[in-house]
């Protein structure tokens, strides 16, 4: 049958109608928020180029959890910015790393609130890579190291648990990393410790500003040796394979904004949640059309999400996550 029998628009008559056959939706419950926290005091500066995205120091750390808690966001995945640096990255793995005492902190007032911890090295090292440099013994070319990067992330990834993390999300994509962390976090007796794998990333522009704000840049070189080729499609299912078969948990595919069809392909290939990451240059651009003007920002960011959602995404890493959350309860 077709028209005039059939008429498409019928169920488009109202904004009650249509909300009665809205296939996808996201809700507060699906967003996980980003924080960055430092050493010091008195500490909330604003990102640059991230309107409305601080460093926090323990002390400021409060009223930033207290707003997040009070929206109803139940997950924030941590970043922390370290006094020192070196060649090992040796502050990511202490006791008395910034992201082992923003742990704890958090815990210790909101012990519902589900911390997950970054677990990489790039924040860390003076060299700004998520990995150990080797040089070639013949041409002296320096190389990022594997598998000795891989007990160096297993030791951050047991220290991060120790002080209380809920979520291991290591996104340094090394080749078995998750093995190593998984056998890591089980050897210690965290076997109920979920890995939240960074299974398919991207060597992406979108990450400018995060590199900002993580002051990760790496200090030569590029990260394409490790880091997937944003032309390729077939390789996500590669990696994210791999990671399923070494026992990730949940899938991240990031960026997401430029990369639904990888979100839609993971999600049709396998059984575990898919999170999508809304990152960094996706959130600043948003914010510079809004701020001159061009754009509805509320409309745009709720189309986004939702967009994620319809690809196939279980869950949201994004900057936004506290505007959608007050759009969501109608502030």
């Amino acid at each position: 049958m077709s028209f005039p029998i059939v008429r498409n628009r019928r169920l488009r008559t109202s904004g009650a109608l249509r909300n009665l056959v809205r296939e996808h939706a996201y809700t507060v419950n699906d967003l996980i928020y980003p924080l960055f926290v430092t050493h010091g005091t008195g500490i909330k500066e604003e990102i640059p180029s991230m309107p409305g995205v601080y460093h926090y120091s323990l002390d400021r750390l409060q009223e930033e959890l207290e707003e997040t808690v009070g929206l109803g966001i139940q997950a924030i995945l941590l970043f922390g910015v370290p006094e020192t640096k070196d060649a090992q990255g040796t502050s990511a793995f202490e006791d008395q790393g910034i992201v082992q005492e923003a742990t704890r902190f958090i815990k210790e007032r909101y012990p519902d609130l589900l911390v997950i911890a970054d677990t990489c090295l790039c924040q860390f090292t003076d060299h700004g890579h998520c990995g150990m440099i080797h040089h070639h013994p013949s041409t002296g070319r320096a190389e990022i190291d594997n598998d000795t990067s891989l007990e160096l992330l297993a030791r951050t990834a047991v220290s991060q648990a120790k002080a209380g993390a809920d979520i291991i999300a290591p996104s340094n994509m090394m080749d078995g990393y998750v093995h190593a962390i998984r056998t890591a976090l089980d050897e210690e007796g965290f076997h109920h410790t979920p890995i939240m794998a960074y299974s398919v990333k991207y060597a992406s522009a979108f990450y400018g500003p995060f590199r900002d704000a993580a002051h990760s840049a790496p200090q030569f070189g590029d990260r394409k040796t490790y880091q997937m080729d944003p032309a390729n499609a077939r390789e996500a299912l590669r990696e994210a394979d791999s990671d399923v078969v070494e026992g990730a948990d949940m899938l991240i595919v990031k960026p997401a904004l430029a990369y639904m069809d990888i979100i839609r392909s993971v999600k049709d290939n396998f059984d575990l949640p898919v999170v999508a990451y809304n990152v960094s240059a996706e959130y600043s651009m948003v914010k510079a059309a809004a701020a001159n003007g061009w754009i509805d920002e509320k409309a745009i960011v709720t189309e986004t999400l939702t967009g994620f959602k319809r690809a196939g995404a279980d869950m949201i890493i994004t900057y936004h996550a506290k505007d959608a959350a007050r759009w969501q309860k109608g502030e």
